[in-house]
């Protein structure tokens, strides 16, 4: 992002700046919202949220008034006239932010598989940007995201902030260096709770102003599970085992802790070009390399990035949402993704039964009271069938009982046959996933 700064001070001095659509305004989509608000160069345009008080908090907070710098509107139409007049606009209608002539880039911060599919689409087909900042959308159908972007010649992005994105930092600045790239991952700054769910961690979210279910998915290791799939199909890498190790240990213990087995130096991996959350290291980033030139080894050294044969690179902190704009910036100005799916279809979020589960029983989705996610391998998910994640949501029926950590497959569930999200995930699958695997979900396709 060097010399990002200048060039958007000179769309301020042109009197052009980024006019951006925000569709979700909880706690990541408001941070969002104030840091846009505060930068030159950019501004939050429309703010969508199905409660209308969180659009409005939203640009309270970042110190806009109601009435003088924005105002409510329900239709695209309305939107347009108060865009046009130089007002903000808050709604609960995603669709303004998508569809406003004035809208040049989206971001969806809605965190939901089936809100952030409509937003991606929705902005795809009016031909602007999509900024993702909702990881768990892009792991289930960000294939197909990506290649419909592409087709309509705008650009589809995961968000700057989000620990995929901060590890491709690392990752990009390491290869093009020609450096042996081993493991990425990140650091998890609390112990996983399997068993926790809203009620459990009700007090601790309240405490945070979050919501109960983002902290669940934090706390059950779902939004691990999810990020380090983004990483996955970003680079190529995969999980060592399944779920992976989530071993313990400081930025320090890192070269030898995610080292080989065979290696004989105390780790515990049983290959490289692998994907890792540890305990500890927390709230950045990592990456593992080596080098084969001892001349690079002895310069290393005396940097003092340790002994070798493995070097680690940390960043130790992601901003979250309030590094978003800068992918929304890149993404606008230099037509390129922060992250995208570059690899293909190399790792899945699959679902795991939370309890036990009966026959009958509807599932609630990510950060909820039944399932979990799970970081998996595409083609062990596909060999097993499991059920991607992203496609569970509160019409998924049982249709037979699963225990309690078991992994839910495909012929367990009648899933919500409605839902935009499962559409596109055949579609998906249908251009990306092998026949033997497509035919495997016989349920016929509708559009």
């Amino acid at each position: 992002m060097l010399g990002m700064n200048y060039r958007l001070r000179e769309l301020e001095e042109r009197g052009l700046p980024i006019m951006t659509g925000i569709v979700g305004a909880g706690q990541m989509g408001r941070g969002l919202v104030v840091q846009m608000a505060s930068m030159k160069g950019m501004r939050p345009a429309v703010v969508a949220d199905v409660v209308m008080e969180n659009a409005k908090a939203a640009f309270d907070c970042a110190g806009l008034s109601e009435g003088r710098d924005y105002d409510f509107a329900g239709t695209v139409e309305e939107g347009d006239k108060l865009l046009a007049e130089g007002k903000c606009v808050a709604s609960e209608n995603s669709e303004l932010a998508t569809k406003c002539r004035a809208i040049y880039c989206v971001v969806d911060a809605t965190g939901a598989p089936e809100a952030g599919a409509k937003a991606a689409i929705d902005a795809i087909n009016c031909k602007k940007h999509i900024v993702m900042l909702n990881v768990e959308t892009d792991v289930c159908i960000g294939h197909i995201l990506h290649k419909l972007a592409s087709n309509a010649g705008v650009v589809y992005t995961g968000s700057a902030g989000d620990e995929p994105a901060a590890t491709i930092e690392l990752f990009d600045f390491a290869d093009a260096l020609g450096f042996d790239v081993r493991v990425i991952g990140k650091g998890k700054n609390n112990a996983v709770d399997y068993d926790c769910t809203p009620e459990s961690v009700a007090e601790e979210a309240k405490g945070k102003g979050a919501s109960a279910k983002m902290i669940c998915s934090f706390k059950d290791g779902t939004k691990t599970m999810v990020e380090m799939t983004a990483m996955a199909n970003a680079t190529g890498f995969l999980p060592d085992v399944m779920g992976a190790h989530g071993a313990s240990g400081s930025v320090k213990d890192l070269p030898d802790l995610l080292s080989l087995k065979s290696e004989g130096r105390g780790g515990i991996l049983n290959s490289y070009r692998t994907i890792e959350y540890v305990n500890g290291v927390a709230p950045g980033v990592f990456l593992i390399f080596a080098s084969d030139r001892p001349d690079v080894n002895h310069e290393l050294q005396y940097l003092k990035l340790g002994s070798g044969p493995n070097y680690a690179l940390y960043r130790p902190y992601h901003l979250a949402s309030l590094e978003t704009p800068l992918s929304v910036a890149k993404a606008c100005l230099d037509g390129m993704p922060t992250i995208v799916p570059r690899a293909g279809h190399v790792a899945e979020t699959g679902t795991v039964a939370k309890r036990d589960l009966k026959a009958g029983e509807r599932l609630d989705g990510i950060g909820g009271f039944t399932v979990r996610g799970t970081f998996i391998s595409s083609r062990d998910a596909e060999e097993k069938d499991v059920l991607p994640l992203g496609l569970v949501n509160k019409n998924t029926v049982m249709k037979r009982d699963v225990e309690r950590g078991g992994l839910i497959t495909y012929a367990d569930v009648d899933l919500d046959q409605s839902a935009l999200v499962l559409q596109l995930r055949r579609l998906q699958d249908a251009l990306f996933i092998k026949a033997t695997a497509l035919r495997r979900r016989a349920s016929p396709m509708s559009f």
